[in-house]
């Protein structure tokens, strides 16, 4: 049942994916509603089958690498998908529902199990929670960044013409770019200190590289928004900040499970 859900999820997914791509590279008008509605069809089920692998028959939790990241695409799709009425997001969209799509898959056909329980620490939950919004809302800032980067070689390159009407105006991606990491580096502080108060050692073995990665992202985001704020930083150095930083996360959020679960199984 689970991977006949997985399926029609994915192809959901990639109807979505496939009503945008004509848009962009033919310049012609997409139609937002098909998006929509394939896409919260595709959410639906991709939730359903979350709450299947994630409910394990045999007690307890099963947050596997995999279904961690299956969990990120979700968020990360269900908020991309209802912003897109409010803001053009047709060139981020596919990348997001191919990343959905690629984790549907590898969580439903790959092998993975890592079982935790939460009954009775509700303080643990809280900081996964605020943890897991907090990567995905930098995420979605390292995928602006680089769009903007994009728009902004378009531009500098006398391409202005070139540019799709389904693509955003520059300054509106920048604005949007700074408000997104605003809120995720709050959400980033409130991690670290909900860690320090709901774990027994941020800095214990096995843990302590998490703490710092997280804490040296944190630093890179400060300084990017007091970057931009009072120096006016922007261009090619914010991208890189954006992704430098969302990719410490990364190292942190994921990198000893992917050691511990894929590489050494």
């Amino acid at each position: 049942m689970d991977s006949l859900i997985a399926i029609a999820s994915a192809i959901l997914y990639a109807l979505a994916t496939a009503t945008i791509v004509p848009g962009l590279s033919q310049q012609t008008k997409i139609k937002a509603k098909t998006v929509f509605i394939s896409a919260a069809l595709a959410i639906v089920f991709h939730a359903w089958l979350l709450h299947g692998q994630i409910h394990s028959n045999a007690g307890g939790q099963n947050l596997s690498i995999l279904n961690v990241a299956s969990v990120v695409s979700f968020i990360t799709s269900l908020v991309m998908s209802f912003a897109m009425f409010k803001a053009r997001l047709w060139f981020l969209l596919p990348v997001v529902y191919g990343f959905s799509i690629i984790s549907i898959l590898a969580s439903s056909f790959l092998p993975g199990t890592f079982i935790t329980h939460f009954e009775g620490k509700m303080g643990l939950l809280i900081h996964i929670t605020i943890a897991l919004f907090a990567y995905v809302t930098l995420t979605i800032a390292a995928l602006y960044a680089i769009q903007l980067a994009w728009l902004d070689y378009k531009l500098k390159n006398k391409k202005a013409m070139a540019i799709n009407p389904n693509l955003p105006p520059l300054m509106k991606v920048e604005r949007q770019l700074f408000n997104i990491i605003l809120l995720g580096n709050g959400l980033l502080t409130l991690t670290l200190l909900s860690g320090f108060v709901f774990l027994d050692d941020m800095f214990a073995r096995g843990s302590a590289h998490k703490s710092i990665l997280s804490f040296v992202a944190w630093v890179i985001y400060s300084i990017l928004l007091w970057g931009h704020y009072q120096k006016g930083w922007r261009g090619k150095k914010v991208t890189w900040f954006a992704i430098a930083g969302a990719t410490l996360l990364t190292l942190a959020y994921f990198g000893s499970r992917f050691v511990r679960e894929i590489i050494l199984n």
